[in-house]
């Protein structure tokens, strides 16, 4: 019997083997798909579509990690212009902020630092600082004041002075137009009225000059304040006279700076193209062009720095709503800081993937830095 039983075996094997070599199909045990992020019962951050992102190290002293904090080196040179002063920092202290959603884009508050786990590469890294406290922040209005937007301007100061309302009293705004030119209409304050002041006295001006405006509102004023930071910009997007800075620089000044940029998008279009003034004699076809790319800017801008870029074309409901979740955003987004495990190269790019125990939700967070010793500002 023993003997039959090999012999069969014998047989199956051989059969097996010329099956496979004439090209027949064999039925096997199909392999188990893996599971998604839904079914494993927890939620990952996914990879933005925006360029590159890049993560200054943090300049912040965090009062829990006084230990560590001691091996940070910091020096700065002061120039003549204040505006201009250069500060070198040394750290590994990398501070994500991540922010997090249910399906219906609602905000996910209550969570825990044992909720959260953090990737570098792959590799789980251990969380030094966990902060979800309701602190205030400062926003930057960038309000586009170009001949594009005559038509709009009304609308948009009127969104500017709705975003204000949904502020809290410790909140402070910075309000500056652009035109060819960029001007500050009001300094770091919480007082309601000398903001509310200073959005009616935007006035349309000639040219625009966004990528100046944004490279100015990070480098020039948000940079020396501490604290959660955005910029809520509201524009067509399209660029016209810009000197000192462009699509890429401000787009890598933006990918640097600790600030979130939430910028609402009007479609001037239209206008445009049926005004002889506006146009200037410019093709169609380029003008639709400039258009594409004012949009595609917009889009970098908020995937580089976790913000997200909103239509104005939606109702006046919808555009409130906005901004009532940008405001409870920036108040209570989750602050998640590790040290490497591998430090990393100078100019190596690495990975960051943030997963909470939990399913169903969209975490809006950083997905990558570039390693880089010594940070000149």
């Amino acid at each position: 019997m023993k003997r039959i039983f090999i012999i069969g075996l014998f047989i199956f094997a051989a059969f097996a083997s010329v099956s496979a070599q004439s090209g027949r199909k064999i039925t096997a045990t199909p392999t188990p798909m893996p599971k998604t992020v839904e079914e494993t019962g927890y939620s990952e951050s996914k990879p933005n579509n925006g360029s590159t992102r890049i993560m200054p190290p943090n300049m912040q002293k965090k009062e829990t990690l006084q230990d560590k904090a001691q091996k940070t080196t910091q020096t700065s040179d002061s120039t003549t212009d204040a505006d201009d002063e250069v500060i070198k920092v040394e750290t590994s202290l990398i501070t994500i902020p991540v922010s997090v959603f249910d399906r219906n884009g609602l905000y996910i508050p209550g969570l825990k630092q044992e909720n959260f786990k953090i990737f570098e590469n792959g590799i789980e890294q251990e969380i030094a600082y966990f902060g979800t406290s309701d602190k205030p922040f400062t926003v930057v209005l960038l309000l586009d004041t170009s001949i594009s937007a005559k038509r709009i301007l009304p609308e948009i100061k009127q969104a500017a002075r709705a975003f204000v309302d949904q502020l809290k009293p410790q909140d402070s705004v910075i309000v500056i137009e652009f035109d060819g030119d960029v001007e500050v209409l009001a300094e770091a304050t919480n007082d309601r009225q000398t903001i509310y002041q200073a959005i009616n006295r935007a006035n349309i001006g000639n040219g625009t000059a966004i990528y100046d405006a944004v490279d100015f509102s990070l480098r020039k004023r948000l940079r020396k304040i501490e604290g959660r930071k955005a910029i809520v910009l509201l524009t067509d997007g399209v660029d016209t006279q810009s000197f000192s800075s462009s699509y890429d620089k401000s787009i890598r000044e933006a990918e640097e700076a600790d600030v979130l940029i939430f910028p609402i998008h009007y479609n001037t279009l239209n206008d445009t193209l049926n005004d002889v003034q506006l146009s200037g004699g410019v093709s169609r076809r380029q003008i639709i062009n400039d258009y594409a790319l004012g949009r595609q800017y917009l889009q970098d801008l908020a995937a580089s720095t976790g913000g997200t870029m909103f239509k104005a074309a939606a109702t006046a409901d919808g555009l409130r709503e906005a901004f009532e979740g940008i405001a409870e955003e920036l108040r209570k987004q989750y602050q998640i800081g590790y040290y490497p495990t591998e430090t990393g190269k100078t100019g190596e790019r690495k990975q960051i993937r943030v997963r909470i125990n939990r399913p169903n939700l969209i975490i809006k967070a950083r997905d990558s830095y570039i390693v880089g010793a010594t940070s000149t500002k």
